[in-house]
């Protein structure tokens, strides 16, 4: 048996696209066939049911109606499903035979534009990762918002992946495309996987072609050279752009001119953020249940649209290096903070203002309704309104800022004069275009009001004629217009009522003349219905033309919501303007830790100074007890600096901060599991990346290193990193080294440039007290087992620890041997064991290590050389 012309149309369509669920447009469903049905049938939770194919088996099948199926959509893309939609390209009532179907779109992860499946306040980026021996080239794209931007990095820069995964922890792409030197990378990319947690799949090797790729850009952005893109000699940024393009193409099956404009961009502009860094200091979401409570994110966003948000956002992930860039931001945020009316009054204009930069996208795609025309004019009847507050002000920057503001009146008339004030939410069926817009609309909306009437006065006249007084005259798309009469007037019928059908209480009928006036008022309307989508296509048209000085007014009104939020912020939480100095100081006078603060109640959060500088402050040494608030400290130290470099108020009563590079951050401990690497492993590998790439500008924010692994193991990799990183010939970086190994604080006297600071800590008898207050000078007391206590330890343990722990400082004072006593019940349950545990510190091995380590050249060992040796007398030591 052969298939049904229908289900060969479909298998030809589904073969081109393999990858994908194809939705197959039946009537007012979307079909789904064969896997594809038993695939959608599962993860959309829908029944499963079968077609008759031509086959001696029915075909699998599932279906969606059409009017809904954007959820559904939305729901395989979450799962991480792309969806083909393939839609009827001609009119069924004029083809002959089989409708033609064809995939007009793609929807991937990364190419999503309908809001109701988007995060306002996020961006959602489709990356291109084009790699090999020498360098990589990045581009990425939000589809929704037109957004384009590329970089690349040089073939001299030997951290190829490292700054890759620095780029992409920026963006966070919702999907990755890339060459398969990189996808063939079996650990490279599986960590990008996991990493990012994101649809990654290897493109057609031929596209990752440096002619094909600079054709393709050119051919979308109509021009004879790339010069003018900011592309010239970046060979990588074109391969991987030029790959994007043609990957949108595929996918999207129209002209996406929304993409008008391709930023390039290197990341020396930007303060370089790891991975690690972006996570640790939580700056978009917290650590646990990845929220946006709880992080800087959340403190700093006041913005009122969501356009500033997703900006507001962008700048936090990408603080400034450039002195003018943060100090022009700065000045608008300080005049704003001093004129609080012009806050509010632009927060209350504000608010009114829709998603242009999304909206927009809509209108380029085509799928975009007078709704959405509605929520475009309304956004724009303000822009007048704000040019004006901000042309009344004497800011210079405010000034420049109301001179770019395009106000868009002409957009705004276009709209206003057309779209009726209340549309319905189709443009298919009439009642969008304002009658006076259009003499034919006009006159076409009269007949059919005026046919309306007629039957009105229709009505009346044949329940005078027949004497039934409940007759109505009713529509239907399947009969048109009719009379309807109940059961119990049936015999008052005229003969000229035509039964037409038969209801349980009642019969409908039409006459001659009814059906005359029918067909003048449905022909009215549907001539009205057809010319009112034309006219509304016309001006959908018209105003995708003028997307790029749509889009561009729409950037700075993002700036300004961006702008005003910080002001707000600065004003909610007495935030002070921070002095930027170029002498490498750090000085915070009552620096308060942004997110903390406001978690906690007013007046609770204790204040701390900070002082770092290139000279004898360059490195402090944190001791203290564990939750008395080291990490918090040093934390808070590394968001003010970075708040600065966004251009930001910071939480201190004065700050002079000079501008880092890079931000570094070792904070607390964790296994990759997936890479085989321990704890102690990720702990070393964050260190080397620390070691390795950090420099005197830089700000080092290191935690307990040297815990994961044992005692005399983790003290001396900690003294051998804080040596390397305070020597001026080596890093020479200002660092906050928190540490319980109290050893630490004698580098005090030896290396100049570092600090001792402690946590202040008072004890009440056998209680303790956090004063979270730092101050200069090393604790001698790590107070482990009192903040046991205060977690709830049971008390029998905390007073066994309290006997070890006496032992243990006896044995200490002797320095010849360490003897814990074992205690009655565990020596009771075998006589043979003796009352102390003697480990002797002298034995021949031991001596013969001591006699290695003495050896080493120490001066000559890079940090990953000692590291490395620290291994392997880790391991001999296991035998001693």
């Amino acid at each position: 048996m052969s298939l049904t012309p229908m289900m060969k149309q479909y298998l030809e369509i589904k073969e081109k696209h393999k990858d994908s669920i194809l939705f197959f447009r039946l009537g007012d469903f979307y079909e789904m066939f064969f896997d594809d049905a038993i695939t959608a049938s599962k993860e959309l939770e829908i029944a499963l049911t079968g077609r008759d194919c031509g086959q001696k088996e029915r075909a699998p099948m599932c279906g969606v109606p059409f009017h809904s199926a954007d959820t559904y959509i939305s729901k395989l893309i979450e799962k991480g499903y792309k969806v083909a939609i393939c839609e009827q390209v001609e009119d069924p009532s004029k083809s002959v035979g089989l409708v033609k179907r064809d995939v007009v779109r793609v929807i991937t992860p990364g190419t999503v534009i309908d809001p109701n499946m988007l995060d306002e306040k996020e961006n959602n980026y489709l990356c291109c990762i084009y790699l090999d021996q020498m360098g990589y080239g990045l581009a990425y794209v939000d589809v929704s918002t037109g957004d384009f931007f590329t970089t690349e990095v040089e073939p001299e820069n030997s951290n190829i992946i490292d700054s890759l995964f620095d780029e992409l922890g920026k963006i966070m792409p919702k999907e990755i495309i890339c060459n398969d030197f990189i996808y063939s990378n079996e650990s490279v990319s599986l960590k990008l996987k996991q990493k990012f947690e994101c649809m990654m799949n290897p493109y057609h090797e031929w596209v990752f072609d440096f002619d094909f790729a600079e054709e393709s850009i050119k051919k979308h952005f109509s021009v004879i050279s790339l010069d003018g893109l900011g592309l010239r000699d970046k060979r990588y940024s074109i391969i991987a752009s030029g790959t994007l393009i043609e990957y949108l193409r595929e996918t999207q099956k129209i002209s996406f001119y929304h993409i008008n404009k391709i930023i390039q961009y290197s990341s020396h502009n930007y303060m370089v953020l790891d991975v690690n860094t972006r996570r640790n200091l939580e700056l978009t979401e917290t650590i646990r249940g990845k929220t946006k409570k709880g992080s800087l994110l959340w403190v700093l966003d006041n913005t009122s649209t969501a356009m500033g948000g997703r900006l507001l956002k962008k700048w936090i992930e990408e603080p400034l290096l450039d002195k003018k860039s943060i100090e022009y931001r700065l000045n608008i945020v300080e005049y704003l903070v001093d004129n609080l009316m012009l806050i509010n009054d632009l927060k209350t204009l504000l608010k009114e203002v829709y998603d242009i930069e999304r909206l927009m996208s809509k209108v380029i795609y085509g799928t975009c309704n007078a709704r959405d025309m509605i929520a475009l004019k309304d956004s724009i009847e303000v822009f007048p309104q704000i040019k004006a507050f901000l042309s009344a002000t004497n800011s210079k920057e405010l000034l420049d800022i109301s001179y770019e503001l395009d106000g868009l009146e002409d957009i705004h008339d276009l709209i206003d004069k057309s779209i009726v004030d209340d549309p319905p939410f189709s443009v298919r069926e009439g009642g969008i275009i304002k009658k006076e817009y259009n003499n034919e609309i006009k006159s076409l909306r009269e007949a059919s009001v005026q046919g309306k009437e007629w039957l009105s006065q229709l009505e009346e006249q044949e329940r005078i004629k027949t004497g039934i007084k409940n007759l109505k005259i009713g529509f239907n798309k399947v009969f048109g217009y009719f009379i309807e009469v109940s059961k119990g007037n049936i015999k008052y019928v005229p003969d000229y009522f035509i039964r037409k059908q038969t209801l349980a209480n009642s019969e409908r009928y039409i006459t001659p003349e009814l059906k005359e006036m029918e067909s003048k008022i449905l022909g009215a309307e549907d001539k009205m219905i057809a010319l009112e989508y034309q006219i509304f296509v016309s001006i959908r048209d018209k105003i995708a033309s003028e997307v790029k000085r749509i889009q561009e007014a729409s950037k700075i009104i993002a700036k300004i919501d961006a702008l005003n939020s910080l002001a707000l912020t600065a004003l909610n939480n007495n935030y002070i303007r921070p002095n930027i100095n170029t002498e490498g100081l750090i000085n915070i006078k009552d620096g308060k830790h942004p997110v903390v603060e406001k978690v906690l109640e007013e007046g609770l959060f204790v204040p701390n100074d900070t002082y770092l500088n290139n000279t004898d402050s360059r490195v402090l040494i944190i001791t203290g007890p564990n939750m008395a608030g080291k990490s918090t400290y040093m934390r808070q130290v590394a968001l003010i600096v970075l708040m600065m470099q966004i251009g930001s108020f910071v939480p201190a009563e004065e700050a002079d901060i000079c501008i880092v590079d890079r931000i570094f951050t070792r904070i607390g401990a964790s296994d990759d599991l997936s890479q085989g690497q321990s704890t102690f492993m990720v702990e070393m590998s964050e260190v080397a990346n620390i070691l390795n790439n950090a420099t005197k500008d830089s700000l080092l924010i290191l935690d307990e290193i040297g815990r994961g692994t044992s005692t005399y193991d983790g003290l001396s990799i900690a003294w051998a990193v804080i040596e390397h990183i305070s020597n001026p010939k080596e890093i020479g970086a200002k660092t906050l080294f928190a540490t319980h190994y109290h050893e630490l604080t004698e580098l005090e006297n030896k290396i100049n440039g570092i600090i001792n600071y402690k946590i202040l800590v008072q004890e009440k008898g056998e209680d303790i007290i956090f004063l979270r207050k730092i101050k200069k000078g090393g604790a001698d007391r790590s107070y482990g087992i009192e903040v046991a206590k205060l977690a709830g330890v049971r008390t029998d343990v905390i007073n066994r620890a309290y006997e070890i722990l006496q032992d243990l400082e006896k044995r200490d004072e002797s320095k010849s041997e360490v003897a814990i006593s074992v205690s009655k019940k565990d020596t009771s349950k075998n006589s043979n064991i003796d009352n102390s545990l003697q480990l002797d510190l002298f034995n021949i091995k031991r001596s013969k290590l001591i006699d290695k380590i003495k050896s080493l050249e120490v001066e000559k060992l890079t940090p990953i050389d000692a590291i490395n040796i620290l291994y392997k007398i880790r391991e001999e030591s296991k035998e001693i």
